[in-house]
């Protein structure tokens, strides 16, 4: 397949952040440099502004991410985690729960299990909206903060092997994450079970799929490790795939792998491999925080 799947957003980052489609190269480069700014020092460029934290599915580190974001800016956070007790029970519409809750605040950080959702909410909205996960979609925040820590974990981003392992059919973080490398000069290797494959719009001429990670963990330089996303099946799919790292894949990988996972974890990586180095889950959090930050400023910061 010659080509990969894009969609045509041409809606300005700035005022949605919608799918990685809206990113070019000079973007990533001012997010990357605002979120270096960030990470040190302390700065309230948002003080006296608000954002809503709408989560129509569970979240723990997404929510948490954007709540402490945006109170380390300066600003405060309305969170709205439990959809399920809200006026969604009676009917309402995602499209005038929006136009509610636009008057409250300056930005709306939407989850939500419509693939769909997001550009409805934005063809409502009078104020920036930002995609936190849209069913088996995309996941645009988190996308940046895995190239942002590959960026920083690795001194750059071209001339990389990079392994993708686990569910990539309904793994919304690989989704978003693949059209990112696109843009640099990497190698993706695919690891997993045929039900589970990149679905192949997503998939580019170039890349290489395999079945056992063994095939390819001695010339990987990223290795990123996804759950299996089993809210996403809607039958009883019966997956005879072991995709655990373990130590003896960790021996014969190279010494400075970076070894990534969006979380949470379900078994793909074992705790005894929490302290080698290579593991850079825990340290991907904190890079996602920076990068969190320097999104929340460049959509409603004061010039």
């Amino acid at each position: 397949m010659d080509t990969y799947y894009t969609k045509d957003i041409s809606l300005p980052w700035r005022r949605a952040v919608v799918s990685v489609d809206q990113f070019k190269k000079p973007d990533i480069d001012e997010i990357f440099a605002l979120a270096d700014r960030l990470s040190v020092g302390r700065t309230m460029p948002l003080t006296g502004k608000s954002i809503i934290n709408l989560f129509y599915e569970p979240s723990t580190r997404t929510s948490s991410s954007f709540y402490a974001a945006m109170t380390r800016l300066g600003g405060s956070v309305i969170p709205i985690n439990e959809v399920n007790y809200s006026s969604v029970t009676k009917g309402e519409t995602l499209e005038d729960t929006i136009r509610t809750l636009e008057s409250f605040t300056d930005a709306l950080v939407l989850r939500h299990y419509d693939e769909d959702a997001t550009e409805r909410a934005v063809s409502v909205a009078s104020i920036p909206i930002i995609n936190a996960g849209n069913g088996a979609g995309e996941h645009p925040t988190q996308a940046l903060l895995d190239l942002y820590t590959i960026s920083k974990e690795r001194d750059g981003l071209n001339g990389l092997n990079v392994t993708l392992m686990g569910d990539l059919k309904h793994g919304r973080t690989v989704h978003s994450l693949t059209k990112l490398l696109r843009m640099y000069d990497v190698k993706i290797n695919l690891v997993s079970p045929p039900e589970l494959s990149l679905p192949r719009f997503y998939l580019h001429k170039n890349d290489t799929e395999h079945r056992e990670l063994g095939e390819v963990i001695a010339d990987t330089d990223i290795l990123y490790v996804t759950r299996v996303q089993k809210e996403r099946f809607f039958d009883e799919l019966e997956i005879d795939f072991s995709y655990s790292v373990t130590r003896s894949d960790m021996d014969l990988a190279k010494t400075n792998l970076v070894l990534m996972h969006p979380l949470p974890r379900v078994g793909e990586i074992p705790i005894e491999l929490d302290s080698d180095p290579r593991s850079a889950y825990f340290r991907q959090v904190k890079y996602g925080l920076h990068v969190r930050m320097a999104l929340l400023v460049a959509l409603i910061g004061r010039d």
